[in-house]
């Protein structure tokens, strides 16, 4: 689809959305599935890669979402047991198609708000964000010196992934080559063992 006619398209259901809205009609709106390194430029790849993991543990039945009985599994799991409407409250605060669920997506903006002071520390969502964070102390920017260092690297956030992505290729490359390695010892030791 060519750049304008998608930006039409994008435009006209903008303008549909709106126009339902004005006249009291109930919108259903339709997401795309989004890259999350690329929406949640903020974060690292390795951040994303760590609350993947976190999400992935406590989601049991492996559908993607985060149902209340395991976002209650999670909490009491980090220290923080919450009410059943402490959850509920919890899950609608992100909440933004409205299943009553969290996807990774809904479960990435918790962080995403923690990070920009949006959540009282004291909430559910704000003790899960601590309790689930990364090493909090050492993200954090302290001072105008660190502060400045931090917008640096936002500009260079594109040459980060790229350089997260190498090094991930490099490792991947690594651990096949000691793979082939330990495989052939194995196979110069089997030989031993084999009759002529």
């Amino acid at each position: 689809m060519p750049a304008d006619a998608e930006l039409n398209s994008v435009l006209v259901r903008r303008q549909e959305i709106n126009a339902a809205l004005d006249n009291g009609q109930e919108v259903t709106f339709k997401y795309k599935v989004v890259n999350v390194y690329t929406e949640f430029h903020e974060f690292s790849r390795k951040e994303i890669k760590n609350y993947n993991t976190t999400f992935k543990k406590f989601n049991t039945n492996k559908d993607d979402y985060l149902t209340l009985d395991e976002l209650k599994r999670m909490m009491e799991a980090l220290g923080a047991p919450q009410t059943h409407i402490g959850l509920k409250q919890m899950i609608k605060e992100v909440d933004e198609d409205s299943d009553g669920r969290l996807s990774f997506h809904e479960f990435m903006l918790v962080f995403r708000k923690a990070r920009a002071g949006e959540l009282d520390e004291d909430s559910g969502l704000g003790q899960l964000a601590r309790l689930a964070e990364i090493d909090v102390e050492k993200v954090g920017v302290n001072g105008a010196k660190e502060f400045f260092e931090a917008k640096i690297i936002e500009v260079n956030k594109k040459s980060k992934f790229e350089e997260e992505i190498r090094q991930e290729q490099e490792e991947k490359k690594r651990e096949e080559e000691e793979k082939a390695i330990r495989r052939q010892q194995f196979l110069e030791k089997a030989s031993v063992f084999k009759f002529a």
